[in-house]
């Protein structure tokens, strides 16, 4: 089941009013949507954008009323909002990561604990991990895994990786890693594979550069006093939203980024590492 994160804080932060209309880029399973569109009726709309095809089919399925729902990558935001003649945007949200759908149901191999196809690409088409793994060469692997994955062994892994290419699944890049790394590091808090994870998931999505070219088509979309709300997962995210913010005419709405409490952490793990962000336009 998919659970909004920080969905309290999101709607506090977003100020919602009647009849203002709002843009989800990350619509997933609608869950920050239908809060919204609860405090915006009678006539307040959500444009919300999903880019897997699955789960943009099931939300649309539920035919919410003053919902628009549309399959497509929110690097595209502006021509999204011209071509469903969305205007007047008093607010706009970003919940980045992935959904609980991808880690739990989609089989694309997001997830080190299941042995799934190394795919991890959120539209379900175009390029895949398995690609990223079996034909990189050395160093642009290493690449990624470091700047990406934050991974100080990532030229010890991405060795290893070429040494036992091919791969095609989830559990011989897991055990490719753990033959790369020291006993030490395999016994950490943090699972030794998360961070090749991450760092392939971004490469095969181009997460970041997505949200470089989002993030100014955000600003000049809302009107004047239209809030922009972003919450990333990984310090990479974190620091792009930041420094966007810092260097854009807007009121700082948190100082320091918003964090999920204890109580939300333990009805929802996978929020801990949430960091919520928001600006008010000039």
């Amino acid at each position: 089941m998919h659970v909004p994160v920080l969905l309290k804080q999101t709607i506090e932060y977003l100020q919602i009013r009647e009849n203002e209309n709002f843009i989800d880029c990350t619509l997933s399973e609608g869950g920050h949507a239908k809060e919204i569109l609860k405090r915006n009726k009678p006539k307040g709309k959500v444009l919300g954008i999903e880019l897997d095809k699955e789960v943009f089919e099931k939300i649309k399925r539920e035919n919410i009323e003053r919902l628009t729902v549309v399959n497509d990558n929110y690097k595209n935001l502006k021509e999204i909002v011209k071509e469903n003649e969305f205007n007047n945007v008093s607010g706009i949200l970003f919940d980045l990561g992935m959904s609980s759908y991808h880690v739990d149901e989609s089989e694309r191999g997001f997830s080190f604990k299941k042995n799934e196809p190394l795919l991890m690409n959120y539209s379900g088409s175009g390029p895949t991990a398995r690609e990223i793994v079996n034909q990189y060469p050395l160093k642009d692997l290493e690449r990624i895994i470091k700047e990406y994955g934050e991974e100080k062994f990532a030229r010890k892994i991405a060795l290893k990786i070429i040494e036992e290419r091919p791969m095609e699944n989830t559990f011989q890049l897991i055990e490719a890693i753990k033959r790369a790394v020291p006993s030490y590091y395999r016994q950490g808090k943090i699972h030794f594979a998360t961070r090749t994870f991450q760092a392939l998931r971004i490469e095969t999505n181009q997460e970041l550069e997505n949200l470089k070219q989002a993030l100014p088509q955000a600003m000049e979309i809302l009107e004047k006093g239209g809030r922009l709300v972003a919450i990333s997962f990984q310090s990479l995210e974190d620091r792009i939203i930041k420094n966007f913010f810092k260097e854009n005419k807007v009121e700082l709405l948190t100082k320091k980024p918003v964090l999920p409490d204890e109580e939300e952490i333990r009805f929802n793990p996978r929020a801990r590492s949430a960091k919520l962000r928001a600006v008010k336009k000039l």
